[in-house]
């Protein structure tokens, strides 16, 4: 999937913030170009009408579902057929579902199959069935966060989450999983692996931009710098401590 992949972005109005949706669409164009941009919600009630502004900012399209029985949420229906829609349009090489709701479990399961890119974006309170059913998972928060210190202009490290030893035991088990016969593994394939392991898995949440600096501040690994065959690019290698040859 490149940047010139054509993506659908599907948001599902009555489960996501309105704030940062600029700050949303500027890290989903990381992934593609988001050529169908809408939204779904009933938006005859008042508590949408704070996305309105930023709907024509941003160049997305209302789609109006009105909840027909009390207590559910109609919305779903609405994206999941347009999904389906999309998909055999062939308009799009892949999917952004922005919801918390674990309702687009199934979906994001199905879009897969097809060979679709499925990237979700969610709170973190998303349950974990929908985060591991899509390629990637984005946390609102942490694009929240990166927007406020933009705003403010920060210098000093930001508050984060530290690193936990199931997270460590993922990096090192992923390392040897594709390590050659002196433990060594190429960095880039490494951040590929730990992303379909685990979905959710996001440097910055560590507060780290990149995945080098967060190996390196773990302490349990080596880092070496290798020149390409090409001499123009510099490769990054890992290797867990304890598996260096004697």
């Amino acid at each position: 999937m490149t940047q010139n992949s054509n993506l659908a972005v599907l948001i599902d109005g009555d489960n996501i913030p309105s704030a940062h949706v600029k700050e949303m669409m500027e890290e989903i164009t990381k992934y593609g170009n988001p050529t169908i941009k809408r939204i779904y919600g009933d938006w005859t009630r008042p508590g949408l009408n704070k996305w309105k502004k930023l709907l024509l900012d941003n160049a997305i399209t209302p789609v109006q579902q009105y909840a027909y029985t009390s207590g559910k949420n109609a919305t779903d229906s609405a994206m999941i057929i347009d999904a389906m829609d999309l998909l055999y349009s062939g308009k799009v090489n892949g999917f952004c579902l922005v919801s918390s709701d674990s309702d687009f479990t199934r979906l994001a399961t199905r879009l897969r199959e097809a060979g679709m890119l499925v990237i979700g974006i969610g709170e973190k309170k998303t349950p974990t069935p929908f985060i591991v059913a899509c390629d990637r998972f984005i946390y609102i928060e942490i694009i929240q966060k990166q927007s406020e210190q933009k705003a403010e202009s920060k210098e000093a490290e930001p508050e984060v989450e530290p690193i936990t030893k199931k997270e460590i035991h993922l990096i090192r088990a992923t390392i040897n999983d594709l390590s050659d016969e002196d433990g060594w593994a190429f960095l880039g394939d490494v951040g590929s692996l730990l992303q379909k392991k685990q979905p959710n898995f996001d440097t910055r949440n560590y507060g780290f931009e990149k995945l080098t600096p967060l190996i390196k501040s773990i302490g349990s690994f080596d880092v070496e710098q290798r020149e390409s065959s090409k001499g123009r690019h510099k490769l990054i290698y890992v290797r867990n401590r304890d598996s260096k040859r004697k």
